[in-house]
């Protein structure tokens, strides 16, 4: 859509010259004034056949025979404006004036003065109008662009979606709706207003984070469902904050009054044997509802924290899950709804990241339909001291996704960008944004005085008239006698039913059918400690090891791995033939191997996660001469389940919440998120409380997503060796999460298998490994992948009698190979060193019998953190029944030294204290 203000400062010939050479070539000319052109002569000629077979008419007489191609192009220029900046001027604040922007849409900016309005234009035939008056060309464009919608579509490069979305605003919207339709808006509406006005009522004072001001998100929500059903979706999931969430849940989830009322009286019946619960605002629910067509379609609002916006991943990863498991990844099928704030959407990063994933191809969703509930204030934030962009949803620009501004008080028009964003969605599998703007009634909550801060906005609040009320007047105004009719009826309807509410009449729950997905974790049950004294067997039979190992080591005939590569596949089987043993990336991707030989899933996904930043997993091959990817799991012999492997977008708080999104969906999937380094985890940390944390206790669903955090001083600095185990020990209670640090790849094998082999789901947080990957004390004997299971603790085997042990070091994860090292070097038989490759939950019996065992000998806990760091706190809280010292680096505000020399002497200090205490 270019401004093409270059023409009209042009001389006529020149014009003339330009369709002179239109009639001979049309693509000789730019695209849009091709456009122009045709629609020119649609008016003016008889059409013929012209050069490339384009329909063209007879050249006219030229300028003399009474053409204006400077004013011709100016009406052009006018429609151009419109489409790309009438949304600047349009009408879509309820409350106040908006604030001038700068969209230079006078007529003296294309040319034109007051005398041209009655003047005939052939560029009426560009918007469906035919020859017509410049005031019909602009009438018709104000209503189009400038009215309650303003629609951003300039920045979208593909012309399709361009075209269509302006065929829909020009020759579409502002046909009138059917009768029918008016009656479900205003009966949306009703239900909206009604459950505010109930609330209001009855449980005055408290926390609700009511709707007022935006009720008609709940005709909205109801027509993107019903137009998506009707587009064949057969599943919706939404996630919102706490504004309005009551609503949704009453309104459009279909749960029932005396549900939410027993929320607020703190009689609710909770599902859960243990955990905290959360406030009433914050909680998911699931429903399946039949829309006015008969269409069946399942709903899931998302349970969420406070923390704005961090719900979005989470969101389009279950969504994803959904359409891999259940819909064979048709994600026509399935559809996101994410319903924002405007001062969240403007100013949290994570919406930046979830939109960024969009289109990439691990993260892929069909697109999501975003949904702004623009109170046009923050808390107390004014949106001018919120965002340095015109609008809150400028991102969208990013990723070409077209945003309809809409005034919230003119139901009809909300209703129709929806339907048009839900067939965009659908046609395009494109992300789009509706920005409806309405106002909030009350403050922050509903005890919260917005006078305070913004008197002014809020005395012109509290005389505006609600959502209902407006429509109400609209019917009865504009209406037609049926439509009138209907307005009075359902006026009388409205107090009825909300006297019904009052009276606490009883509703009937839906009914509801479970999915595959949801009977899979019907069937798991919560986990009690005593599963925690001893893991289950998760050992393979011969046969499948040798299965899985033949086809990872093998590739196409057609297919050739880079030398180096080859290599380091061909020492691996060396090692293995000669051997008997398995290094630490074969025995994980033997893990993922043998998982899909049981038909399990298998997701993985992080920052070059298929080679691994430490060039050690090598799970996807490259052909050295076309560059042709080759998957090492995607060849397995008789495997059912399916590898899905992909390196993501430079996100952690997105991405691991899509991850926590995807393994929420689907119990038998093994679903893992790898940092680059365990340190940049902390990019995540609103996921880890919010969710992986705590959600099991907050919200009672369980959720079996892997973190893999390398970790481990190897004098890299800072910033790469501590994925701060700390932090995770501190939030391990009530069993929420699994914490290892696993020093064999035999364990590790196990440690993967085990997450789907339980008969629950846990968050796992492995510290993993960088410079040990390739350490021969990590390579694990083919036995130990075909018997047994996870081991919480592993004794030393290179000490002999007990008795004779005066020295327990016990540790965790890297530090054992400096430990045993100089163990084995010196030939201390007289001490022992000890692994906690569990740390949580702790494996306290073991430790205990093993305390039993070396009954003689001075115990200490060795790390390699700083002592204000690592495991030692949490030992210390935890671990009463074994006297011991702690050995580590001293306290330090940073994780580690930048210092190769500073590094070694601290590594050095750390073992000689070890062994000389």
């Amino acid at each position: 859509m270019k401004d093409f203000s270059y023409i009209t400062s042009s001389s006529p010939a020149f014009i003339e010259s330009l369709y002179q050479d239109f009639v001979k070539d049309p693509n000789t000319v730019d695209p849009e004034l091709k456009k122009f052109f045709e629609g020119f002569d649609f008016a003016i000629g008889e059409v013929k056949s012209g050069t490339n077979g384009t329909a063209v008419a007879d050249a006219p007489a030229g300028v003399g025979g009474g053409i204006d191609w400077k004013k011709e192009v100016g009406a052009y220029r006018l429609i151009l404006g419109y489409r790309n900046k009438g949304h600047l001027i349009a009408k879509t604040n309820p409350i106040r004036p908006r604030k001038d922007r700068g969209a230079n849409l006078d007529l003296a900016f294309f040319g034109f003065t007051e005398e041209d309005l009655d003047k005939t234009y052939h560029a009426g035939n560009m918007i469906g109008l035919g020859t017509t008056t410049l005031r019909n060309i602009l009438t018709h464009l104000q209503k189009c662009y400038a009215a309650h919608v303003g629609i951003e579509f300039k920045y979208i490069s593909d012309q399709k979606k361009v075209d269509w979305l302006t065929n829909e605003m020009e020759r579409n919207f502002n046909k009138p709706i059917a009768v029918t339709q008016k009656k479900r808006i205003l009966e949306k509406l009703n239900q909206g207003v009604m459950f505010e006005k109930f609330l209001h009522t009855k449980y005055i004072g408290q926390k609700r984070f009511s709707l007022e001001g935006g009720e008609t998100t709940i005709a909205a929500l109801d027509a993107i469902i019903n137009t998506a059903a009707d587009f064949n979706v057969q599943e919706v999931v939404i996630g919102m904050a706490h504004r309005g969430r009551l609503n949704v849940l009453a309104n459009i989830m279909g749960k029932t009054y005396e549900q939410i009322f027993s929320e607020f009286e703190g009689t609710a019946k909770l599902d859960q044997t243990m955990g905290s619960g959360d406030v009433k605002y914050h909680m998911g629910y699931g429903s399946e509802v039949q829309t006015p067509n008969n269409k069946t379609v399942h709903l899931k609002l998302m349970p969420n924290p406070s923390h704005l916006e961090a719900v979005d991943p989470v969101v389009v990863g279950f969504a994803r899950a959904k359409a891999d498991v259940l819909y064979e990844s048709d994600f026509d099928k399935i559809l996101p709804i994410l319903i924002h704030g405007d001062a969240s959407v403007a100013g949290q990063g994570i919406v930046y990241e979830v939109a960024q994933m969009s289109d990439l191809e691990g993260y892929y969703t069909g697109g999501t339909i975003h949904f702004v509930i623009n109170n046009q204030i923050g808390f107390t934030t004014d949106f001018e001291d919120a965002r340095s962009a015109d609008y809150c949803t400028s991102l969208a620009a990013m990723i070409q996704a077209p945003v309809m501004h809409v005034n919230g008080d003119d139901a009809e028009a909300v209703v129709k960008c929806v339907e048009i964003a839900t067939r965009y969605r659908q046609e395009f599998n494109s992300d789009v944004f509706i920005d409806m703007v309405c106002y909030r009634r009350h403050g922050h909550n509903e005890g919260d005085d917005p006078k305070f801060t913004q008197p002014q906005l809020y005395a012109l609040i509290d005389k505006h008239a609600n959502p209902r009320e407006v429509y109400t007047t609209y019917l009865l105004e504009n209406g037609e006698a049926d439509a009138k009719e209907m307005a009075k009826d359902m006026e009388k309807k409205f107090w009825a039913d909300l006297q019904e509410r009052l009276d606490e009449v009883k509703q009937n729950p839906l009914p509801y059918h479970y999915q595959q997905p949801e009977l899979d974790w019907k069937s798991l049950r919560k986990a009690n400690p005593e599963d925690f004294d001893q893991s289950p067997v998760t050992a393979i039979n011969e046969n499948d090891f040798k299965k899985v190992f033949d086809g990872l080591m093998k590739w196409p005939d057609d297919f050739k791995p880079l030398k180096k590569v080859e290599k380091i596949l061909q020492d691996k089987v060396k090692l293995y033939n000669e051997e008997g043993k398995v290094d630490w990336a074969t025995g994980e991707l033997m893990a993922y191997g043998s998982l899909l030989l049981d038909g399990k899933d298998v997701r993985m996904s992080g920052q070059d996660v298929k080679r691994g930043t430490f060039s050690h997993r090598h799970a996807v091959l490259r052909d050295e001469n076309t560059d042709k990817a080759y998957s090492r799991l995607g060849n397995i012999p008789d495997a059912k389940g399916k590898f899905r492997i992909y390196n993501s977008l430079l996100s952690e708080y997105g991405v691991l919440g899509f991850e926590y999104g995807y393994a929420m969906a689907n119990p038998n999937a093994l679903v893992l998120w790898e940092a680059q380094f365990g340190d940049f985890c902390n990019g995540a940390q609103t996921m880890i409380d919010q969710f992986i944390a705590a959600g099991e206790q907050k919200w009672n669903r369980m959720n079996g997503v892997g973190m893999l955090l390398p970790h481990g001083y190897e004098g890299q600095g800072p910033e790469h060796s501590s994925a701060r185990m700390e932090r995770f020990l501190q939030m391990c209670a009530e069993l929420n999460m699994v914490a290892t640090n696993i020093t064999t790849s035999a364990n590790f094998f196990h440690a993967l298998r085990r997450q789907l082999a339980w008969p629950f789901r846990k968050p796992w947080i492995n510290f993993s490994p960088k410079a040990n990957l390739r350490h021969a004390g990590t390579y694990s004997p083919k036995q130990e992948f075909l018997e047994g299971g996870f081991k919480e603790v592993i004794d030393d085997v290179f000490v002999g009698d007990a008795n004779e042990v005066k020295k327990v070091l016990f540790c965790s994860g890297k530090v054992y190979f400096d430990l045993a090292e100089r163990q084995q070097k010196e030939n201390r038989k007289d001490t022992a060193i000890i692994r906690v490759e569990q740390l949580y939950p702790l494996p306290v019996k073991q430790l205990e019998g093993l305390y039993a065992k070396y009954s003689k000998a001075t115990w200490f806990w060795v790390q390699e953190e700083p002592l204000n760091m690592g495991a030692a706190a949490f030992l210390q809280m935890n671990l009463k029944s074994i006297n011991y010292g702690v050995i580590s680096r001293q306290p330090s505000a940073s994780t580690a030294t930048g210092y190769m020399k500073v590094h070694t002497l601290e590594q050095t200090e750390i073992i000689d204290t070890a062994f000389s205490i």
